[in-house]
């Protein structure tokens, strides 16, 4: 997904997502938000209390109209569910032996992998204040649940629909570690320009009489050459940091610290035009 704007595809392959009697349209909005960041769109709506199609959803959704304007809406859960082949329940009550529970990553890679055997999948979010009921639960095939602090285990709908979108959208990654995208690539800086940044710098330092007392000059400069080779230097960095060090070259070297800049210098003239380092 890196690149301009222009180049970037919108994600729109997954799960439906699956909302039993949500309540407000803000929520719905918010939800359609997640979906869109991780790249799903298919929203289905059973018995909306508020109605639809709703302005307050529209606007939380936070420019995901491709979402809102697609969502279907249903007058029961069966009905919503009727073309699917399997479906998730997330809940974080316990339902002792009443399916199997699988964690938000082991559900994701299940849905991932009917997908692509071309099965169609869904996951069913309860309503905000009470979830789903056994009912509902008894109509998925398995369980999904958050790992959460078992004190406060209580999620907002939009948080739970981000939480298996991430999950969902993690398992489309060739590795753990892969981004979206990377930083751009800098030409390491060669040894002759490290030299001439070291020089450069003893250079300015010398003049405005950092190195004392002066038999501590030499400890002093390996220090210094320790620092600056850390960071392993792009060519880049390199040109920034001496352009730095041209730009404080414009003030008197000669005169006692702190006096400023000479007379004939640009700070004094009011020119304050950037260099271009």
């Amino acid at each position: 997904m890196a690149g301009t704007n222009s180049e970037r595809i919108l994600l729109t392959e997954g799960p439906a997502i699956i909302l039993v009697h949500p309540q407000l349209g803000e929520n719905i909005g918010m939800v359609a938000r997640a979906m869109a960041n991780f790249g799903l769109s298919e929203l289905r709506l059973v018995s909306p209390r508020d109605g639809w199609p709703s302005e307050k959803a529209r606007s939380a959704a936070s420019r995901a109209d491709h979402v809102i304007d697609a969502a279907k809406i249903y007058d029961t859960l069966p009905e919503a569910i009727a073309d699917l082949n399997f479906v998730y329940a997330t809940t974080a009550r316990d339902r002792y032996g009443y399916k199997p529970v699988r964690s938000p990553l082991i559900a994701a890679e299940t849905l991932r992998t009917r997908f692509n055997l071309g099965e169609a999948t869904g996951i069913l979010f309860g309503r905000e204040r009470t979830g789903l009921t056994n009912e509902e639960v008894a109509l998925a095939d398995e369980i999904v649940t958050f790992p959460v602090n078992p004190a406060f285990a209580s999620l907002n709908l939009a948080q739970a629909v981000l939480l298996m979108s991430y999950e969902w959208m993690k398992t489309s990654m060739g590795a753990p570690d892969e981004t979206s995208f990377h930083a751009l690539e800098q030409k390491p800086a060669t040894k002759d320009q490290l030299q001439g940044l070291f020089d450069h710098v003893e250079e300015a330092l010398e003049a405005r009489g950092y190195f004392r007392p002066l038999a501590k000059k030499p400890k002093l400069i390996d220090n210094l050459r320790a620092v600056l080779t850390r960071p392993a230097f792009a060519e880049s960095e390199i040109r920034l940091v001496r352009g730095i060090i041209s730009s404080l070259d414009r003030f008197t070297r000669d005169a006692p610290r702190g006096a400023g800049a000479p007379e004939n210098s640009r700070a004094n003239k009011g020119d304050d035009s950037g260099e271009e380092l």
